[in-house]
């Protein structure tokens, strides 16, 4: 893997941190600490587990198991954040370790053997394995999100009803190559 193909895994990274950002914007403070019931994740539980997730994977990753004997990932899912600031420091927190660790990667670093509970895998593998966990709770997140704000919720993505509009747009500009995330 060389250094373009690591700047679009944390451009991936990247868009689906903004996708948080947004759903946060849109929802009050009370909200975002909402359960619909005692088996469900408030908004700010699920970005505690990706914070503690993150933290765990990332810190250390060449040279220790991604899941580190300090989690307490029970602990994750106790809904015990109680302000906006303070889940944001931890989103913050998490993210900035995620980066920090994929920028110091080298490309010879993708093939090496690292651990994740005792399983073996190659960074690459544990990357990917990442870049599907954190969209699948992101998506939890939106999905939460768009709940609470209603009527309010300003689209993430083509709104409904203007896929046509965007399409005709899109087919209007000469073929280019590019990231997905380039126009954000």
């Amino acid at each position: 893997m060389n250094h373009n193909e690591v700047q679009g895994l944390i451009k991936q990274f990247n868009y689906y941190r903004l996708l948080g950002e947004k759903s946060f914007a849109q929802v009050p403070d009370e909200k975002l600490f909402l359960q619909y019931n005692a088996e469900s994740n408030s908004i700010a539980t699920i970005v505690k587990h990706l914070w503690g997730n993150m933290m765990s994977r990332w810190t250390d990753l060449l040279n220790s198991d991604g899941e580190k004997e300090w989690r307490n990932r029970d602990g994750e899912f106790e809904n015990d954040i109680t302000s906006r600031e303070e889940m944001m420091k931890k989103w913050n927190e998490g993210w900035d370790c995620l980066f920090n660790s994929l920028n110091s990667l080298k490309s010879e670093d993708m093939e090496k053997l690292i651990y994740i509970r005792n399983m073996g895998q190659t960074v690459q593998e544990a990357i990917d394995r990442q870049l599907s966990h954190y969209p699948y709770h992101i998506g939890q997140i939106v999905y939460i999100a768009r709940m609470h704000a209603g009527a309010k919720w300003e689209n993430l993505s083509i709104p409904k009803g203007r896929s046509q509009e965007y399409n005709k747009d899109k087919f209007e500009k000469p073929k280019q190559t590019q990231h997905f995330t380039d126009e954000l």
